[in-house]
């Protein structure tokens, strides 16, 4: 509400003074003193009521315009309680904008715009009906003071109607004004605590420089977020609420981050270098236990079928090549960690790790294939026997409750039956397969298993 009364009649803020009245035996001896006749009375009294300026008309004409000055000070107390209620109610709506730019913000927003030049039009109305009626005149005739009172109660009403519309309009923001002071109210201490978590990374790593670590990549992850601190600083009037207190939390996640790394960076330096002198160690125990495959393989190539041992021929020649492979870049981590490069150590320890494992697998895998290879040559019927009891027990739950077997599980068991049978006759013969054998039974068991557990599954869901 913008516009006011050219000549604004505020509430009175005390009540007004009733006329004053002459005592008669006063005026009486005032007329005496002054050597009039007693006729004079009248007019003289007639000058002290009015002041002097104003004629005394009395009755009715002054009835009317004390009600009308009454609906002029009601009037101006409704536009004035208006006006408040509106300015009250655009704090909340900037409230809102600042933080939320959803539709339904963006619809109060225009709701508001609209109560405004409703607000306006009513207020014109209320100013032109002051300014239209001078209460004051001593000629106002008791109509024009009708008039005056009907035209202002009739404004104050109205702007009475609009307050009500003020009122419903504001309680209808409630969730959109309690989510964006929520907001505001997290502001504040989202702010300081990102300050106070780049103030701790801060100190922490001047702590860990102090054992000598530099903590370089650190330093640099921590001197990333100054830019940061400062659009900070220049507040949400700039960047507004929602990023703001994104760019808090975003500083505050990153810097405990980097206070974290640098509080563990000692342990993390101290980890790396048993780490390096763990998997050294390895490395020289792998080149001893490589050196020993070969004779393995001779043993094999000289008992057993070529089927028995052809796919780990390149287990040597893989050995030697992986455990070379894996100094040179247990070297390189080793400099990397003088460097104090530790991303680039530990990337380097793991690549290690994994090239001495997969060695580890592929000379364990000589020395088991001769074990198992011996067992099943000596007797098979243990190897027999484990698959047969894997197929029986199988057989047993898939018949469980009913008097015929689910197909699904029938047809799978009674072929694994018959792979193992056709395993065993591969036996016989001057020179058995025995590692088609040991895969054979290996395969059947697997089917088994997978049988096994689709019945339980489905069992299990139907209880």
């Amino acid at each position: 509400m913008t516009a006011t009364p050219s000549q604004p009649d505020m509430p009175p803020m005390v009540p007004r003074a009733p006329r004053h009245r002459r005592s008669p035996g006063v005026l009486r001896d005032a007329l005496t003193l002054l050597g009039l006749p007693l006729a004079a009375a009248p007019l003289l009294l007639g000058a002290f009521a009015g002041g002097g300026t104003r004629r005394w008309f009395g009755g009715r004409a002054e009835s009317q315009r004390a009600e009308a000055q009454t609906a002029k000070d009601d009037a101006a107390a409704a536009f004035y309680d208006l006006d408040t209620a509106q300015r009250d109610l655009r704090i909340s709506i900037e409230t809102i904008t600042a933080v939320d730019d959803s539709p339904a913000a963006r619809r109060a927003v225009d709701g508001f715009e609209a109560l405004g030049r409703r607000i306006d039009e009513v207020s014109h109305r209320y100013i032109s009906a002051v300014d239209a009626h001078d209460l004051d005149r001593d000629d106002l005739e008791a109509s024009a003071a009708a008039r005056a009172r009907t035209e202002l109660t009739a404004a104050k009403d109205e702007l009475g109607r609009v307050r009500k519309e003020l009122d419903r309009f504001a309680e209808g923001l409630g969730p959109l004004l309690g989510k964006a002071e929520t907001q505001l109210a997290r502001l504040a201490p989202a702010v300081e605590r990102a300050r106070q978590s780049l103030l701790a990374a801060s100190g922490a790593l001047d702590a860990v420089r102090g054992t000598g670590l530099r903590a370089d990549d650190l330093a640099a992850r921590l001197a990333a977020l100054a830019p940061e601190l400062t659009r900070l600083n220049q507040g949400a009037g700039r960047h507004g609420v929602p990023e703001t207190l994104q760019r808090a939390e975003r500083v505050s996640r990153e810097a405990g981050a980097v206070r974290a790394d640098a509080e563990r960076l000692p342990e993390r330096a101290a980890e790396t270098d048993k780490r390096l002198v763990s998997l050294r160690t390895r490395a020289q125990a792998l080149t001893t236990r490589a050196e020993q495959v070969e004779p393995v393989l001779s043993e094999l190539r000289r008992r057993f079928t070529a089927a028995c041992w052809q796919d780990l021929q390149h287990v040597p020649d893989q050995a030697r090549e992986h455990v070379a492979q894996a100094e040179r870049k247990l070297a390189e981590a080793r400099a990397a960690r003088e460097e104090q490069r530790w991303p680039d150590a530990t990337a380097l320890l793991s690549t290690v790790r994994a090239l001495l494992n997969e060695t580890d697998e592929a000379v364990s895998a000589a020395g088991d294939r001769l074990r198992q290879l011996n067992a099943v040559q000596k007797d098979p019927r243990a190897e027999i026997e484990r698959t047969r009891f894997a197929i029986r027990d199988a057989q047993r739950l898939a018949m469980a409750g009913r008097s015929t077997p689910d197909p699904r599980d029938a047809r799978p068991l009674d072929d694994a039956v018959a792979r193992l049978e056709r395993a065993i006759t591969g036996l016989e013969g001057r020179h058995p397969d025995y590692w088609h054998f040991l895969t054979e039974t290996d395969a059947v068991r697997r089917t088994v298993a997978r049988v096994v557990g689709r019945i339980r599954e489905e069992r299990g869901a139907g209880n």
